[in-house]
């Protein structure tokens, strides 16, 4: 029963984690106050970049190696829009997002003090512009939602040998909620929605007076 002991060790010691997750990142939804209004101030990515050039986002980024999810997005919100960590105030932690794309997404909310929206001088490398929106307007309107589906699509190589149905074997498949909300020329869609989206929420199941 010895095996038994160093198994149930081996499980205590480990922290549980998700299966099949490779890419792990973290983003913060700001607040910000503008114009005497509370506000989610949003990023549009520089047009130089890779991926997903000039769309619409939440500063954030990739996790690196000891660093806590939190940490993260108070990094990447300091770099991209070139503030200092006095002028972040993380409020707390909002819901996690895990996609079909072997990636999980941690949120957090935070309020950027202590500084305006003019005088925030972003990083021109990741971002192209910023701007906000009154968090009054978002909870007016409710997202557009729209299903993409997903099918499952084994590669030329699958081992159907090994399946009991073999090639007649259904796969599974589901739909992926694609979320929109827009303002004024400003169409916010996708993962930054759909973040945007649970945070709204929050705000809403709790009654908060904005």
């Amino acid at each position: 029963m010895n095996i038994i002991q160093d198994i149930k060790k081996a499980i205590t010691n480990r922290p549980s984690k998700i299966l099949d997750v490779k890419n792990h990142y973290s983003v913060l939804i700001p607040i910000i106050e503008n114009n005497g209004e509370l506000c989610i101030l949003f990023q549009v990515r520089a047009h130089h970049l890779q991926h997903q050039p000039g769309e619409i986002c939440f500063p954030g980024g990739r996790i690196e190696n000891n660093e806590k999810p939190q940490d993260t997005a108070i990094r990447e919100s300091m770099e991209e829009l070139n503030v200092s960590n006095e002028n972040i105030d993380l409020i707390g932690v909002l819901d996690t997002l895990v996609t079909p794309f072997n990636s999980i997404i941690y949120s957090f909310c935070g309020l950027i003090k202590d500084i305006k929206v003019k005088d925030i001088h972003f990083n021109p490398h990741e971002v192209n512009s910023l701007f906000t929106v009154p968090v009054k307007e978002l909870l007016i309107q409710k997202p557009l939602i729209h299903d993409v589906k997903m099918i499952l699509r084994p590669n030329e190589d699958f081992p159907y040998y090994l399946v009991e149905q073999g090639y007649q074997y259904e796969w599974k498949s589901g739909n992926y909620p694609v979320f929109f909300f827009k303002y004024q020329n400003y169409v916010i869609w996708g993962i930054t929605a759909k973040l945007l989206n649970s945070f709204l929420n929050v705000v809403e199941d709790y009654d908060i007076k904005i």
